[in-house]
């Protein structure tokens, strides 16, 4: 086996432990979707155009209320800032590589492969890796796993109990992703003031909570990383 395709396969394998949240997620979304009134088909083709299940599930419940398209649009626009500062992260690691690719790999960017493709970079073997193949199998195994979830939403969503409440999953995922990446006194901070913030703000609309909580973590982080290599 090539080099390429180790990262390819570690990218791949990691990712697994967090697929048990990615499936219930996706299964979601394609259950609202469906619920709200989409064929199964359109369904699944929502989930694969838009691929971003916190806006999906806005968008349907604001398209459910009758919401002009001009909401709809911005509101899927501001849930999805994060993905600027996801990319303005990601871009050094991934540069020389075509556009065509790049662009792929932006379409398959999610919280998830982001988490994982940071923390595997961060790591003190990380100059090593083939950065955008870890990326590739990572983002393809979390894209792969969420379509199949939103398919499977779709067909058998409508006879999923209420009471189960599979939107526990998905918190999960990212706890499990972001508590090993917390290593020192600034990512702690950045964490705890994430958290504080996000749960704080969490009544303003749009899910701008969301995002103030991002930003002051990151700034968090920042300050005190400074602090710390300046004393």
């Amino acid at each position: 086996m090539n080099e390429k395709r180790l990262f390819f396969r570690d990218g791949v394998r990691d990712s697994i432990p967090i697929l048990f949240g990615m499936a219930p997620f996706g299964l979601i979304c394609g259950a609202v979707c469906v619920n709200a009134g989409m064929p199964g088909w359109a369904a699944v083709g929502f989930s694969t155009i838009i691929y971003a299940g916190a806006s999906q599930l806005a968008a349907v419940q604001l398209m459910t209320d009758h919401a002009s398209l001009a909401v709809v649009v911005l509101t899927g626009l501001v849930i999805n800032a994060r993905f600027l500062m996801y990319s303005a992260s990601l871009a050094r690691h991934l540069q020389g590589i075509p556009l065509a690719r790049r662009s792929l790999l932006a379409y398959m960017l999610s919280d998830q492969a982001y988490a994982l493709a940071i923390a595997r970079y961060g790591r003190a073997d990380g100059a090593s890796v083939d950065r955008p193949m870890y990326f590739f199998g990572a983002a393809f195994t979390v894209w792969l796993c969420y379509l199949v979830g939103a398919a499977l939403g779709a067909s058998v969503g409508a006879f999923i109990p209420p009471s189960w409440d599979l939107g526990f999953a998905i918190p999960l995922t990212f706890i499990a992703v972001v508590v090993p990446a917390i290593k020192d006194r600034p990512s702690a901070l950045a964490a705890l003031t994430a958290g504080t913030v996000a749960c704080l703000a969490d009544g303003l609309p749009y899910n701008l909570g969301l995002m103030a909580g991002a930003v002051t973590g990151i700034l968090a982080g920042y300050l005190a990383e400074r602090r710390a290599q300046h004393g």
